[in-house]
């Protein structure tokens, strides 16, 4: 009778779950292309049509590396590159894969038109996946994402400092990210299911470990003059 009790309250609603299982995802979830990784992620994969959250220490620890083999899987829907620390580099994105015209590159000298045009993407999903850098960040501003990216099945990623971990986020899910000798370390700030104390070790390809700097070119200066950028990689 116990156990018919326990399944019976799991099919109640997708949201209900045990506190020893990680939550059944409500959205579509797309694989990360690490099963490691996907075993631990509520649904299997990065859930779609909301906030997720990489917490880093520095720019270039692997988060772009860690993404690569999900944003192959758009089938060439376009990728929304929002104030990235510097400029993608078309030759590096071919190398891991991806193509450079898929890439929509934004950038802005003021951090609330870099939030509108994020919000603008997400409500029209225009885009399979949106990528935004952001070191300060209302939490005000964090719940209208978050809304907004419930419009669609669009991958939402934030990219933000590793020291916002102790700040409450309406994120579903929240990653800390620690590059390390041939791979990277994950933690779970943030997931819907069980707590996970112990960080989950990621072996990552040579090519890939500590590469995201090649992805973003960081000997340029961070606004470039219009007409400079490549057609592939901006609108």
């Amino acid at each position: 009778m116990q156990a018919q009790a326990i399944t019976s309250v799991e099919a109640i609603h997708p949201s209900l779950w045990r506190a020893s299982q990680l939550a059944r995802s409500s959205t579509v979830c797309v694989g990360s292309g690490h099963a490691s990784l996907d075993r631990e992620l509520p649904g299997g994969g990065w859930p779609a049509g909301v906030l997720i959250e990489l917490l880093i220490q520095q720019n270039g620890s692997a988060e772009l590396s860690l993404l690569r083999l999900a944003l192959n899987k758009l089938a060439g829907r376009r990728i929304a590159l929002v104030q990235p620390p510097h400029q993608p580099q078309s030759l590096a994105l071919s190398g891991f894969g991806l193509s450079p015209a898929q890439f929509m590159w934004i950038r802005s000298k003021k951090p609330g038109d870099a939030l509108w045009a994020s919000e603008q993407i997400l409500r029209t999903g225009s885009c399979g996946a949106l990528l935004l850098w952001q070191n300060h960040i209302r939490n005000e501003s964090l719940r209208r994402l978050h809304l907004a990216a419930q419009s669609n099945d669009m991958l939402f990623f934030m990219v933000r400092p590793l020291a916002c971990a102790d700040q409450p986020s309406p994120a579903a899910l929240r990653l800390s990210l620690q590059p390390v000798h041939q791979g990277l370390q994950i933690s779970f700030t943030k997931r819907r299911g069980a707590s996970r104390d112990v960080p989950l070790f990621l072996s990552l390809s040579p090519l890939l470990r500590f590469s995201d700097h090649a992805l973003m070119d960081s000997l340029i200066p961070a606004f470039t003059p219009a007409g400079s950028i490549s057609p592939a990689l901006a609108e």
